[in-house]
């Protein structure tokens, strides 16, 4: 894509309405988790990026109305809705392996699959503008992720059999990813119990400070009606033993990441899968946010899906996240959506700061070009919903089939194209921001 030609005065304003529309209201609540938020996405052109997925879907919106590879179907599949290299990690799935693949679904929605395409894209040329290389590496970078890509998803619409595209895994990861899962695994529960909490009188206790915030008595009453209503929303599977859901504390937190800024949020510590206090669970419930691809697609039928922004972040997890966290759930409190999951031991983010050779980069995108195949084929007709009852694998493959030779130029210039303008983006942010232009702060 080209960069917009527009003063840097009137993009300000398209920004700071950006802002406005995704966070007016939790930044009127919050000021202060918004300052620390604006901070962090101050500190960096790929930051600021992150941090601005309403910005970037509102300079897409034109192409709501149609687009290269889109059609009624290739327009209407499950997305991760925040797609950039940093949002892959790995979890412990539901059958106790670890795996790395597409992490915090916050976002996630039903929308064109391009646009997943195009945001990771451009953080490839975010990140690799910041690592020194040439525009021609990038290119060269969005071009072997696209490639790696159309070759997974051609494979998953052919037929290809489970052990010919495994998911990434101790035994099937290789490099960075592979560096991420054992990491993972030298991780226990008990250190993660360790840096929460400690024992009083022979049971398991939030630690005070920390960030935790002690919860007056009506709240914590509020907070324990709202985990009665979750325990509905899990899987049959998942309730096996009744005593692994008693509660023994809860505590407040309050986001202040680039991601949950000002969105209020409660720690819950459970009994877990036995009576050993080793083998307690932390879960978390966080007020869900609207998407921001949601303010762009129109489609009824797909608003009409989702009681609310917990449930949809939920669905879309469990559409988009083969055996995803048991723990995964959805209820209401004071009347917003919210999120519950577990805080898991065994999450680490794929790091970015030490890979830095351009070959090493090239393998983890293609990986992840396999990854983001995996993750739109498996949400469709066999996800277990009914919103996209069709194979996505196979509408994707046909779509790009029709024009096989224009994908990989169509990222390479649109990765290059808003690279640029993010970069510039984020200079004039960081103006608006250090010379008090950001009304509320």
């Amino acid at each position: 894509m080209s960069v917009p030609q527009l003063n840097d005065e009137h993009r300000g304003e398209e920004i700071l309405a950006a802002l406005d529309t995704a966070f007016g209201e939790l930044l009127a609540a919050d000021p202060a988790a918004f300052r620390v938020k604006f901070r962090k996405m101050a500190a960096s052109a790929f930051a600021f990026y992150r941090g601005t997925a309403c910005l970037f879907y509102q300079d897409l919106d034109a192409e709501r109305r149609g687009g290269p590879y889109l059609d009624e179907r290739t327009s209407r599949v499950w997305i991760h809705g925040d797609l950039h290299a940093e949002n892959f990690g790995t979890y412990m799935d539901s059958n106790g392996r670890l795996v790395f693949n597409v992490n915090d679904f916050d976002e996630a929605y039903v929308g064109p699959f391009t646009w997943d395409l195009k945001r990771f894209a451009a953080s490839v040329a975010l990140i690799g503008y910041a690592k020194a290389l040439s525009d021609e590496q990038i290119g060269e970078l969005v071009t072997i992720y696209a490639a790696a890509y159309r070759e997974r998803i051609h494979a998953l619409a052919t037929g290809a059999k489970s052990d010919e595209v495994p998911p990434f895994t101790l035994d099937t990861a290789q490099g960075p990813l592979l560096d991420a899962l054992r990491d993972a695994r030298s991780l226990t529960r008990f250190g993660l119990l360790d840096s929460m909490t400690e024992i009083r009188d022979f049971e398991r206790r939030f630690s005070s400070g920390g960030g935790a915030v002690e919860l007056d008595a009506a709240t914590r009453y509020k907070v324990l009606a709202a985990f009665d209503g979750y325990l509905e929303t899990l899987p049959d599977a998942s309730l096996a033993r009744p005593d692994s859901y008693r509660v023994k504390d809860v505590v407040g937190r309050r986001g202040i990441g680039i991601g949950s800024a000002g969105l209020p949020s409660y720690n819950i510590l459970l009994e877990g899968h036995s009576d050993a206090l080793e083998n307690d669970v932390v879960i978390y419930i966080k007020q869900a946010q609207t998407p921001a691809v949601s303010r762009h697609i129109t489609d009824p039928a797909i608003r009409d899906y989702f009681q609310h922004e917990g449930h949809r972040t939920v669905i879309s997890q469990r559409a988009l996240q083969a055996h995803a966290d048991p723990w995964l759930g959805w209820t209401e409190l004071d009347g917003s959506g919210q999120l519950v999951a577990e805080v898991s031991p065994y999450a680490v983010d794929l790091d970015w700061s030490d890979i830095d050779d351009p070959e090493e980069i090239a393998l983890v995108v293609a990986d992840l070009g396999r990854a983001t195949a995996a993750m739109h084929a498996a949400a469709d007709d066999t996800s277990g919903e009914s919103l996209v009852p069709f194979s996505t694998e196979r509408a994707i493959d046909a779509a790009i089939a029709a024009d096989e030779d224009s994908l990989i130029p169509l990222l390479v210039d649109f990765a290059h194209g808003y690279g640029a303008r993010a970069r510039a983006d984020h200079q004039i942010f960081l103006d608006l921001f250090r010379n008090g232009r950001i009304p509320g702060l």
